[in-house]
């Protein structure tokens, strides 16, 4: 997965903590948006709820300055464009999006459980 088209309207996901991660423990995706700007991502996990494909990234910071606890995860659908080739989008419904952000917090607190 390399270049998705995406209109980088940013779905956050708050509640997960990203100090730990690694970014060699990640693939990393290059998302561009609708200005043609490429945009850098670690891609933290891969979720399927009801039928549809989700990803998690988790973006990565050009500025080696900026508060790693600024960045957040976001969380975009697998969908088809109009030649029915791949594309990540946002989640433009509100309970859609509570769902699968209710999921990724979910799992997330399973695996620590299971660190623990």
């Amino acid at each position: 997965m390399t270049e998705k088209p995406h209109d980088h309207e940013n779905c956050k996901c708050n509640d997960h903590n990203h100090e730990d991660h690694d970014a060699e423990e990640f693939d990393t995706v290059v998302l561009t948006d609708d200005e043609g700007v490429d945009h850098e991502f670690l891609h933290l996990d891969t979720l399927e709820l009801e039928g549809s494909t989700y990803f998690v990234l988790m973006p990565i910071s050009e500025d080696e300055s900026a508060d790693e606890d600024d960045d957040e995860a976001i969380i975009l659908k697998l969908g088809k464009d109009a030649e029915g080739g791949e594309m990540l989008l946002d989640i433009e419904d509100d309970e859609e999006w509570e769902k699968v952000a209710d999921a990724w917090e979910n799992l997330v607190e399973s695996e620590e459980d299971d660190a623990e």
